[in-house]
């Protein structure tokens, strides 16, 4: 950089990078995480115990991890109908438009049927399916997130799904929050049990005698959650995507508020501990008075504690322009992407790799948390790379269909014949000759 040197210190907990090189990008996209080979050891032990203890292994982690002995692991009908009760009718009612929102926006998405005729003759088309059995994982460690139980629970009734199954894990009283089992009620959710962690995974994929196994598990959680979820696709079952902590990369420039800005990185930075806020600027003013911001609404935040120990893995970032600032988010990859930036729809056809984007200076992120109605469970670590966030798509499979006349197995029957002929695979060519011989007459 011409005139300019790089430059690295810490403001508090966030460590402040002024004009890096781009040799250094890389380095500052790493995730924190915990040490994956004693991970995955946790994740095969506790797999290989609820196989063979079934319940009881549940009651053993519960007790163990939180700290709650259990006597009934599913969820009563008496503690869902004491729920509504226990909630004001004020975030009954928020609970009630976030979901109508959800809904409208999921519906959305489906598909009408459109037949092809690739040929005269030849028509193929594509059917939805609801996956029968699904499993949603709800966090409930440090926050009760009752709104993931809308952005799962929502798409797997607009797509059909005949069983949806609902583990998270329960409070020291071995009670669930009473929003989540609300939010369950609205969508119509009956089936809740009281696990959570790498058991609740494990239990999900392999059945005990009281939680029934299915057949594709969702749901946001920690590294634990995630290597479980991971773990269990080598048993035949699929997932979402890899959702582990949370993360924002928020892009600033000279017209930004810095109070806006320094909240939405709060917004992330509270959810853990190992989540990551990465701040991108262009101003060197709105770079100071956004982490000045930090500093004072970091007082007054409740969680303060687990948003201060998120803001020491987390960066501020000064670059040279907007086009260098998205640059550096398609190779991050964020989960949340915020374009606090003028005309920032101008920018969109750069944008890459993103879970979730929000433009301009009044789409703060917690709008697509819970009432905007996009979903929020999106890929972090990187992995919007390659995946998108939770859709109607997720819970449904496509099955392809086709019909031929015989005018139609006449008009690419020759082909198929060369080509199974060429592959060496007669009984291929075969099957058409003989039909063909058929309507011919010679047979």
């Amino acid at each position: 950089m011409t005139g300019r040197k790089s430059s690295i210190k810490n403001r508090e907990n966030m460590k402040v990078t002024k004009y890096p090189e781009k040799e250094l990008w890389q380095e500052f996209t790493i995730r924190p995480e915990t040490r994956k080979i004693s991970l995955q050891e946790t994740v095969r032990e506790i797999f290989e115990e609820v196989r063979t203890s079934g319940d009881e292994a549940l009651k053993k982690y519960t007790l163990k991890f939180d700290h709650v002995a259990l006597s009934d692991i599913k969820v009563s009908q008496k503690e869902l109908e004491e729920a509504e009760n226990q909630l004001s009718e004020g975030l009954k009612k928020a609970i009630l438009q976030a979901k109508n929102n959800i809904e409208k926006f999921h519906s959305s998405q489906k598909e009408q049927i459109q037949t092809v005729e690739t040929q005269t003759g030849v028509k193929c088309w594509r059917e939805a399916r609801a996956i029968e059995k699904v499993g949603l994982y709800i966090p409930g460690g440090t926050a009760p997130l009752f709104s993931t139980v809308l952005m799962l629970g929502v798409p797997a009734k607009i797509a059909g799904c005949k069983q949806i199954v609902l583990c998270t894990p329960p409070d020291k009283n071995g009670k669930i929050h009473p929003a989540i089992l609300f939010a369950a009620q609205t969508i119509g959710i009956s089936e809740i049990y009281k696990a959570g962690g790498i058991q609740s995974i494990a239990a999900l994929t392999l059945g005990t005698e009281t939680i029934p196994s299915v057949y594709k598990i969702f749901g946001p959680g920690n590294q634990y959650v995630t290597a479980a979820k991971q773990y269990a696709q080598n048993f035949g079952l699929s997932i979402d995507l890899p959702a582990g902590p949370s993360e924002v990369l928020v892009i600033g420039d000279a017209q930004a508020r810095p109070d806006f800005l320094a909240a939405d990185l709060l917004s992330q930075a509270e959810h853990g501990v190992d989540s990551q806020v990465i701040f991108l600027t262009t101003d060197t003013i709105i770079l100071d008075k956004t982490l000045a911001a930090i500093e004072v609404q970091l007082k007054t935040l409740p969680r303060k504690e687990i948003a201060e120990k998120a803001l020491e893995n987390s960066r501020a970032i000064l670059l040279s322009n907007i086009d260098e600032c998205i640059e550096f988010s398609n190779l991050y990859a964020p989960e949340h992407l915020i374009l606090a930036v003028e005309d920032a729809k101008n920018h969109i056809p750069k944008i890459g790799n993103a879970g979730s984007v929000f433009l301009g200076n009044y789409s703060c992120e917690s709008a697509g948390d819970y009432a905007s109605g996009t979903n929020h469970t999106l890929p972090t670590n990187g992995y919007a790379r390659n995946y998108s966030g939770v859709s109607l798509d997720n819970f449904i499979k496509k099955i392809t269909f086709q019909e031929l006349s015989q005018e139609g197995l006449r008009n690419i029957g020759k082909t198929i014949e060369l080509m199974a002929e060429a592959e060496q695979l007669h009984a291929h060519k075969n099957a058409v000759t003989i039909r063909l011989k058929q309507a011919d007459g010679k047979i």
